[in-house]
């Protein structure tokens, strides 16, 4: 049976500091591009929500009750 292979490094204080940094910068930068995600949602949804108010103004200004 053949011995199940370690990636080079993990068995060492070193390897798993390593392995810890790498999982860590790839949660920091995952975490970042979601952010982005929802910041460019929110600004669009914003812009929407302001061009609605924006027609609904213009529309109340042309139909008074």
């Amino acid at each position: 049976m053949a011995k199940p292979t370690r990636k080079r490094g993990s068995g060492t204080a070193q390897g798993v500091l390593e392995v810890w940094e790498k999982r860590t910068e790839l949660v920091r930068l995952q975490t970042n591009a979601e952010s982005a995600a929802n910041d460019a949602k929110t600004a669009r949804l914003k812009a929407l929500r302001l061009e609605k108010e924006k027609q609904d103004a213009i529309e109340a200004a042309a139909n008074p009750p």
